[in-house]
């Protein structure tokens, strides 16, 4: 028996209801009949006449659907996993999907499919999110806490590349991420609908796969190091489930801590009794990490630095002691830094912070309001909204960055130089006579990423309103070329902590007295992009003063002598710096139990 003959093209259309053909072979459409929009008349013609290219292009946007899929389910974790190994893997989570939609009718199978992609571009997105949080702040993004801080990001980005190129880059972020979605339902619908054409084909396909990742699974079964039978999703699932538990337990056991306060309920009189007619100053210098001072590429300029003004400083009548505190964060969060210090708490997200900004926990700062002996006073340049945490830090006084008179230029995210700051600290606050001495609170912030461009030192006499500054930041590097470039990053990053730590103590050589006390440390590392992706979360703490009685309180401490400590010096976990400086000088503890 003789097949019948594939129909033309002309003969289908001549066979189809309501359509004939014309003489030349173009169907055309009956009286009555609904017609199509020319360009889809023109697609079905198309098709029609070239099947080789249809079949070709279709083929090809299975691969890429594919692919797609194959490489958003064994993404790595981090940037420092992303090379080609990663991606030549067997993803188990593939075999198990394809087994499930095989199993289905079609428009179960339809639905599953969309919903499956929607997923698999939702655990994509929280990867890169984790991909960067892990770059830049040393830890995975916390899917119920972190979501505030991608304001903060954008913030960031504007103080540093400009509104336009931020609002570019938002866009196209977004569109990335809505693409990426609608991308990946229409490929796991796609490759669904490609099994379910070739079902037999496809289950022994998924069987032997199976087989494959088990066998590699089993036998460790690796490819330039990887193992080759990967389940990155799996993980990604459960480690954010076990995250957003761990969070909600770690929300309900920290509040309990809160309430414990060791000197919470210790008289005024008892407390700090050893400092008592001194000007204490507590300074935080943005991203002053442990990697500023051991690191091969930042080290040289920034010790040059440190030994050069702690011998200005001696000879100024200046003695200091530095060690090492292990801070709370990493890479940014500035504030979860400040307030693990000043709280004796360990305050290492943001919900934390919430937590303890909401207590009536006695804060290192609010011991000296306490005690009635001190003006209490901050100076925070990089503050540019309301700040309701001044209550808990007890600061009768704050002066932001609107209120300390700059004209000049911004340098990237930072609003001022840091010597402004420290001038117009002098001139409003710590030059000037009062009945009681100053405690105050001084935040820099030059030495902010992205280290581009940096300030320099000028006379301080002519300071003035900033304008000075101008010239400086014009002539600087633009942040864009800074962040690009990993060595320039760093080399850049150490020249602000140059910059900083020697505004800060020719401020104190110039304006300091023998009853000043200058405590200052950093918040955190910088980033690991220019600390190292193993860096510790170290930062340098140094306390001067020219009264020996000052350091003799700390003799116990094993600090190193001098602005530089040793490599060998004592590390402390941040949040105990504030008891035993309290216990130093002379505070006595009388335990508040909320």
């Amino acid at each position: 028996m003789k097949a019948d003959p594939e129909p033309t093209p002309d003969a289908a259309a001549a066979d189809a209801p309501g359509l004939k053909a014309d003489p030349e072979g173009t169907p055309e459409v009956a009286p009555g009949t609904p017609s199509k929009p020319p360009r889809f008349a023109r697609l079905t013609r198309w098709r029609a006449e070239h099947p080789r290219r249809v079949r070709f292009l279709s083929r090809t946007v299975t691969v890429l659907a594919a692919v797609l899929v194959v490489c958003t389910l064994v993404m790595p974790a981090t940037i420092a996993g992303v090379r080609p190994a990663s991606f030549f893997r067997l993803p188990g989570e593939a075999i198990v999907g394809a087994a499930v939609l095989l199993a289905l009718p079609r428009k179960p199978r339809v639905v599953l499919a969309a919903l499956s992609g929607v997923v698999l571009a939702a655990l994509t997105v929280l990867n890169w999110l984790d991909m960067g949080f892990k770059q830049y702040l040393g830890r995975t993004f916390n899917l119920v806490l972190d979501w505030s801080l991608l304001g903060d990001a954008q913030s960031y980005l504007e103080d540093s590349l400009g509104r336009t190129a931020t609002l570019a880059a938002t866009a196209a972020l977004i569109v990335l991420v809505l693409v990426l979605f609608a991308s990946s339902a229409y490929a796991v619908v796609r490759l669904s609908d490609v099994l379910a054409r070739h079902s037999a084909t496809a289950t022994r396909g998924t069987l032997i796969a199976g087989v494959v990742w088990i066998t590699c699974s089993s036998f460790g079964v690796q490819l330039a190091g990887v193992p080759l039978a990967a389940d990155s999703a799996a993980l990604t699932i459960q480690s954010q489930t076990q995250r957003v538990s761990n969070t909600l337990k770690d929300e309900a056991a920290f509040q309990k801590v809160a309430r414990v306060d060791a000197f919470g309920a210790t008289p005024p009189g008892q407390l700090v009794p050893d400092l008592r007619g001194k000007d204490v100053i507590f300074t935080f210098i943005e991203s002053y990490g442990r990697s500023a001072i051991e690191d091969p590429i930042m080290a040289p300029g920034v010790d040059q630095t440190l030994a050069v003004r702690n011998e200005a400083l001696e000879k100024a009548g200046y003695h200091a002691k530095s060690g090492w505190l292990t801070s709370a964060t990493y890479g940014g969060s500035s504030w979860l830094g400040h307030s693990t210090t000043l709280s004796g708490l360990w305050v290492s997200n943001q919900q934390r912070y919430r937590t303890v900004m909401a207590s009536d926990h006695l804060s290192l700062t609010k011991v000296f309001k306490k005690t009635g002996a001190w003006d209490t006073v901050g100076v925070m340049p990089g503050i540019q909204k309301a700040w309701p945490e001044q209550s808990f830090f007890g600061l009768d006084k704050v002066y932001n960055a609107f209120q300390l008179g700059y004209k000049g230029p911004k340098f990237s995210w930072s609003t001022m130089p840091d010597q402004y700051a420290l001038e117009q600290f002098q001139q409003r606050v710590h030059g000037k006579k009062h009945d009681k001495p100053v405690m105050s609170e001084v935040i820099l912030t030059s030495s902010h990423q992205p280290w581009g461009p940096i300030p320099k030192m000028v006379g301080w006499d002519q300071l003035g309103d900033g304008s000075a500054f101008k010239g400086i930041e014009a002539a600087g590097n633009d942040p864009a070329d800074v962040i690009a470039d990993t060595t320039k990053s760093r080399q850049e990053y150490g020249k602000s902590i140059q910059y900083s730590v020697t505004a800060l103590t020719e401020w104190l050589e110039r304006y300091g007295s023998k009853d000043t006390v200058l405590v200052f440390l950093g918040d955190h590392q910088p980033i690991a992009r220019v600390s190292g992706n193993h860096a510790s979360r170290d930062v340098p703490i140094s306390i001067v003063a020219k009264d020996p009685k000052v350091l003799d309180k700390i003799g116990d401490w094993n600090w190193t002598d001098g602005l530089r400590p040793a490599h060998d010096a004592p590390v402390w976990k941040m949040n105990l710096f504030r008891d035993r400086f309290l216990t130093a000088y002379g505070s006595t503890p009388h335990p508040k139990k909320g």
